[in-house]
């Protein structure tokens, strides 16, 4: 049964600056017309309308855009589903797969913006058209309204940035070596967040990168933080003297925020990509990252963050790592370390481990500490946290157990290690708790930091109902005192604590934290990872052995490389325009490159183009 009325209007419509008498729907069929510029075929099946899709010639939209569009067209009234995509090899046969199959869609290239919708009977395809093209204007004039700088060439963006140094890469995998071989040309480092890029032109971008003295990161490389400036999918973290080298987007965010916590900074983040450390790639940028991150003056200690690696390679980073002059912590997720450290390599086994140890490292929380200087002193004014203590301590440092009477409140004396519970009823006997009167702690502190013995005292900060009004605040002095007069004494003494309570307690949480780290005390997420900490301090020794006899040397990286790490980024943006945005906003200089494959994505003609380029 056929439709009562045309799906398309018997008449004229502009084709081509023509007009085309177009007769109306009378058969199954699949027929093409075209409104301006746009291409639609309807899918009749049984005289009913099923199916329709939408073609836009050189429409070029990234990603968020896509997803923004397809927000806006899901949430119409009369509209079952739709799918937006560009017109690539892939979505095409996404959308075959999905009942959409006709010439016309065989016919749109990468760069035309395709719709494949399933509309409810009387909805209109006209207006559902007019809907998309109000959203791409939308989306247009917000973007003109930001205020960044953008432009459609690469030259263009060269012009309006000039001091260019990187390149941030988000197009679709099939362009990225062609576009990104035009970057190296320029001299400029690049990050490519794109996946999907063969190995092969993984392998041979980074050996042109090598002979040029550029920095190439990725592909898949999603996440990066150059001198305090975060790429792509990066958190802010404070700035400090820890490097990281990470073939793991997230675990590069998961150390950087770890070494946040703890109170460390980190200098650079370099992002390697996922395939970096494999046999075929070889290390290559891995090797560079550490070059760069061992001359950094802003650097103490690097991190390398991986998945297994191929062994060969594994063999040859580590090798490569002794060479360097700086401390290195290795995590190769799924491999438990064999040993703990060589050389001046330090081995973890998660990335919380990693972080940890990177900030011991670094200096902030690792002391060196002088030959007397081999013991756990903790004042808690909570029984149960100093019991959890005193059960960790005697764990992780392998210490036969304690005193099980607790007498006068000490919950671990093994050696020179106590943790000292001031809750005990020895110490609350005509006066108040110490949670509500800091006092008795404060007045013991004097004591712990003259000691030659203590290497880290260890405390509990609780917070809630009942408690003082500012327990930190009432004992920041004395911490700040102790500190100073062991350094003149020529010690160094770490203070662990943690915040017992939550942010909507009165003496806020975040506030007992702030004043905690203003002191100078590393603050921990909870106990346990308190008492961790403090136990990784004494059981390290403060500096690293170089039993291996490797020759520690520094190589001085390319003048390109050294000049990014020191002087940060200025980027030059090619894809995804949120990138942009989000570093523009926080004061990065930055160019917006509006790119759209050549020649319409048709790839013949974009590989020709490259030819004469390259000519």
């Amino acid at each position: 049964m056929l439709p009562e009325k045309p799906l398309i209007p018997e008449g004229t419509i502009p084709v081509g600056g023509r007009r085309k008498v177009l007769p109306s729907w009378r058969a199954r069929a699949v027929r093409p017309y075209r409104c301006t510029v746009w291409y639609t075929i309807e899918i009749v099946v049984n005289g009913e309308l099923m199916l329709t899709t939408v073609v836009k010639p050189n429409t070029y939209q990234d990603s968020v855009s896509l997803m923004l569009l397809s927000q806006k067209l899901t949430g119409l009234s009369g509209v079952v589903k739709v799918s937006v995509m560009m017109g690539t090899p892939a979505n095409k046969d996404i959308l075959r797969a999905t009942g959409f199959s006709s010439a016309e869609l065989d016919s749109a290239a990468a760069g035309d913006l395709v719709l494949g919708m399933d509309l409810d009977e009387g909805t209109e395809v006209a207006d559902i058209v007019a809907a998309a093209e109000d959203a791409l204007k939308h989306q247009a004039r917000a973007g003109a309204s930001s205020g960044l700088r953008t432009a459609r060439s690469l030259d263009k963006s060269l012009a309006i940035q000039p001091d260019a140094n990187l390149a941030l890469v988000s197009i679709p995998g099939e362009y990225v070596a062609g576009e990104v071989a035009a970057l190296l040309a320029r001299d400029l480092n690049v990050m490519i967040f794109s996946d999907n890029v063969s190995i092969d032109d993984e392998l041979a971008l980074k050996q042109v990168a090598h002979e040029r003295g550029l920095l190439l990161m990725g592909p898949d490389c999603g996440t990066a933080a150059i001198a305090g400036v975060p790429l792509a999918f990066a958190n802010t973290v404070r700035r400090g003297n820890i490097g990281i080298a990470g073939a793991s987007g997230t675990g590069t965010q998961e150390v950087m925020s770890q070494i946040d916590q703890l109170g460390g900074g980190v200098s650079s983040a370099i992002g390697l990509g996922g395939r970096d450390l494999g046999d075929t790639i070889g290390g290559l940028t891995c090797i560079q990252a550490l070059d760069a991150l061992d001359a950094d003056a802003a650097t103490s200690t690097i991190v390398i963050i991986s998945k297994p690696p191929a062994p060969s390679v594994r063999a040859h980073i580590e090798q490569y790592a002794q060479r360097l002059t700086k401390n290195v912590v290795v995590v190769f997720l799924g491999q438990k370390p064999t040993t703990e450290r060589v050389g001046n390599i330090s081995y973890a086994y998660t990335l919380a481990d990693a972080a940890a140890r990177a900030v011991e490292l670094a200096g902030r929380g690792r002391p060196a500490f002088t030959a007397s200087q081999r013991w756990i002193r903790g004042l808690y004014t909570g029984g149960t946290l100093a019991s959890e203590a005193a059960m960790l301590i005697l764990d992780e440092l392998g210490l036969p157990g304690g005193d099980p009477s607790h007498a006068n409140g000490y919950m671990l004396r093994s050696g020179g290690h106590e943790i000292l519970d001031l809750g005990d009823d020895v110490y609350t006997r005509g006066r108040p708790h110490p949670m509500i009167d800091p006092s008795t702690r404060v007045e013991r502190l004097p004591a712990l930091f003259d000691d030659e013995g203590t290497a880290v005292i260890l405390l509990d900060v609780v917070i809630g109902f009942g408690a003082s009004d500012d327990p930190a605040g009432a004992i920041v002095p004395a911490i700040r005192d102790g500190i100073a007069r062991a350094a003149e004494a020529g010690r160094d003494v770490v203070v662990v604590a943690s915040v017992c309570g939550t942010h909507a307690d009165i003496q806020g949480f975040d506030e007992q934290q702030r004043k905690l780290r203003e002191a100078g005390v590393t603050v921990l997420p909870n106990n346990a990872a308190a008492v961790r900490h403090a136990t990784s301090l004494v059981a390290h020794a403060p500096e690293p052995s170089t039993a291996s006899g490797a020759p520690r040397t520094m190589l001085a990286p390319p003048p390109r490389i050294a000049q990014l790490l020191t002087d940060g980024p200025s980027v030059v943006n090619i894809g995804l325009r949120s990138f942009a945005e989000t570093l523009s906003a926080a004061g990065v200089s930055t160019v917006q490159y509006d790119w759209s494959p050549a020649a319409g994505g048709d790839p013949r003609l974009v590989a020709l183009l490259q030819a004469l380029d390259n000519a």
